[in-house]
Order: C-alpha cells, then sequence, then structure tokens
C-alpha cells in the first residue's frame, strides 16, 4: 500500500506557482469532486446515476483515448451538466516524456473534447477557460508554465487512494471523510481499478459530507 499524501499543495506551490489544489472558501462549506481516468462503461455510468441520485455535480478528467472508444459517454457527461477536462491522451507522466510530445499529446485529447461539445450545449466559460489535471500528479516545472497560458492546472488537496487494491475501501472513505475541507479538491476515479472501492466509499462519502453541512461544485 502506497502513502498518499495530502494537504500539501501550500508547499509544491513554491516550486510550482501557479496550480491549484484548493479553493479558499474559508466560510463556505464547499467541495469539489473530481474523476479521473474515464470515461470508461464499467464506472462512470454509475458515478453519474450516483451524482444524481444526490444532485451532485462534479468534474471529470478525461483521457482522450477513452474518448473516442467511448464518445457517447463523454456526452452523456457533459448532458448531465458536469464540467470535463483534460487529462492528457494517454495518460501521460510528464517527468517521462519531452515537452513537445507531452503537449502533442495533451492537444490530441483537447481535439477530440472539442469535436464531442459541439454536439451537446455547455457553458460559455467552459470552453473559453479550460481545466488540465496531470496524470500521476507529475509535470516539469516548464511544462506547467507552458500549459498555464492556456489552462486552470487544477492539482487536489485530497487524494483518497481508491484505485490501490490494497489500501482498502474501508480507508479510501476514512482518508475523504478525515482530510476533507472547506475548499477541497477531492479525487476518485471513475475507472475499472476503483470501481469496487468508490461503489462503497463514493454514497457514504456524499452522504457524510451533505449531513456535515458541505455543498458540492464544479471546478
Amino acid at each position: 500500500m502506497s502513502l498518499y499524501l495530502n494537504h500539501y499543495g501550500w508547499l509544491l506551490n513554491f516550486f510550482y506557482p501557479g496550480l491549484e489544489w484548493r479553493l479558499q472558501h474559508p466560510d463556505q462549506k464547499v467541495l469539489y469532486l473530481t474523476f479521473d481516468d474515464g470515461p470508461v462503461p464499467e464506472a462512470t455510468p454509475w458515478v453519474l446515476d450516483t451524482l444524481d441520485k444526490y444532485n451532485i455535480k462534479a468534474t471529470f478528467f478525461c483521457v482522450g483515448g477513452n474518448l473516442e472508444k467511448y464518445p457517447e459517454l463523454y456526452k452523456d457527461i457533459l448532458k448531465r451538466k458536469h464540467r470535463t477536462a483534460n487529462h492528457t491522451y494517454n495518460h501521460l507522466n510528464g517527468w517521462k516524456h519531452s515537452d513537445d510530445y507531452y503537449f502533442a499529446n495533451i492537444l490530441a485529447c483537447e481535439s477530440i473534447m472539442e469535436k464531442l461539445e459541439e454536439e451537446v450545449d455547455i457553458p460559455q466559460e467552459w470552453r473559453e477557460k479550460r481545466l488540465f489535471r496531470p496524470p500521476y500528479g507529475k509535470i516539469k516545472r516548464i511544462q506547467s508554465d507552458y500549459l498555464q497560458e492556456i489552462y486552470r492546472v487544477v492539482m487536489w488537496d485530497v487524494i483518497t487512494g481508491d484505485f490501490d487494491a490494497q489500501r482498502g475501501k474501508e480507508k479510501c472513505l476514512k482518508t475523504a471523510i478525515e482530510a476533507r475541507r472547506n475548499g477541497s479538491i477531492i479525487i476518485f476515479h471513475d475507472s475499472v481499478k476503483s470501481i469496487s472501492t468508490i461503489q462503497y466509499a463514493l454514497p457514504k462519502f456524499i452522504e457524510d459530507s451533505l449531513e456535515k453541512g458541505y455543498t458540492f461544485e464544479t471546478l
């Protein structure tokens, strides 16, 4: 089981200025649910139905290769009024690739997103200011600086580790509940690896958060 660090964006911003780790709402109990690595038919429809059940909107960081395979799933996310964002075409680790290749991979994902969005009505502001999250949270400083000219580069305040089978569903839920705070950007995954864990943890986390007076918004 790996160690997952929460609440450390303040430190990394010394080295990577401008990245979004948490939205500052000191007096507002607002949380930002995000889902990475989809869409896939094994997980995304269940996540969407669960969010509908609680009338919650979230933000989905999508992999371009999955968008090509499952375009109707992407359009369904948008039709249900959730926000979407770029997570590269091949789920690339920015540390391991040249800048040009990394940027081209992001552009490949963006092209697919924009083409599919032509068929769905979404807020203009979502088209004008795009969102990006680097897979694994691994990105070079030069890549980060360049991408911030185009994107809001979004990281996280809370990572649940839902993709880690050794971590277990109870630990995932415990982490999400104990680490959340006003303005937290929280990562779950709509992926094959995560589905059994989030089927347990996500509804319980949402219900506990609502009981504690939190609301949920898109980024």
